[in-house]
């Protein structure tokens, strides 16, 4: 199960994750109670293990400006969160190592994932960062063939396990649900939501297509060249 932790603005909170076993970290770009401003994400990355992946959240950002503000920041990827187009999508993931794409479950574009050529899609709330619980049945049908699906939307340490076992994504995204306030995390919180989605793997799946590329292998091949 890969876990990301979202909304990281303190040093602190990005060591304190990695510690306790999240795969990834996100720093909140784009309008936000979490924004958080480059020069101190990339005094954040500099700290963290090459092997965490970390994604700079954008949304509705002009591809030229996230390309430049994930080799600023010394970031891994770009998590694109807002109406970005496919086209958009392709032109950011040509120039960055890795890109993940959010929809709203239910979004149209899920049914046309791979015009996107994102590494990632992620599903969440109609409102992102809202700490909202959507129907969860609602992404059940995002197509997994060949795709890493990601499952955020109001998820916490309580309902993490019963999410992953409704939805079976391939992995989980939290922000808020792991807060003592907007943007400071909750080592309580944040040590039960990765134990409960840990637990929860067994009953997730691997995407069915063979041929489908290792997001983490291409990232770091990427970085290491």
């Amino acid at each position: 199960m890969f876990i990301k932790i979202c909304g990281i603005t303190r040093e602190e909170d990005a060591l304190l994750a990695v510690a306790l076993g999240a795969d990834a970290l996100g720093f909140v770009f784009a309008p936000s109670k979490r924004q958080v401003a480059i020069d101190r994400v990339r005094d954040i990355t500099r700290r963290l293990p090459p092997e965490i992946l970390t994604l700079g959240v954008f949304r509705d950002e002009l591809p030229d400006r996230v390309v430049d503000i994930v080799h600023r920041a010394g970031l891994g990827g770009a998590q694109l969160h807002g109406h970005e187009t496919a086209a958009q999508t392709r032109e950011v993931r040509s120039r960055v190592p890795l890109v993940v794409k959010a929809f709203a479950a239910g979004h149209p574009g899920l049914s046309d994932l791979g015009n996107y050529g994102a590494d990632m899609v992620l599903v969440d709330s109609a409102t992102p960062g809202s700490g909202q619980v959507f129907d969860w049945s609602l992404a059940e049908d995002a197509p997994r063939s060949g795709h890493r699906v990601l499952l955020a939307g109001g998820l916490t340490p309580d309902n993490v396990a019963g999410a992953i076992h409704r939805v079976r994504p391939w992995g989980v995204d939290v922000s808020t649900g792991v807060e003592q306030a907007p943007g400071v995390k909750d080592a309580v919180k944040l040590r039960a939501f990765i134990e409960n989605a840990r637990v929860a793997a067994p009953a997730t799946e691997e995407p069915d297509d063979a041929e489908a590329p290792s997001p983490l292998y291409d990232w770091e091949e990427d970085r290491s060249s």
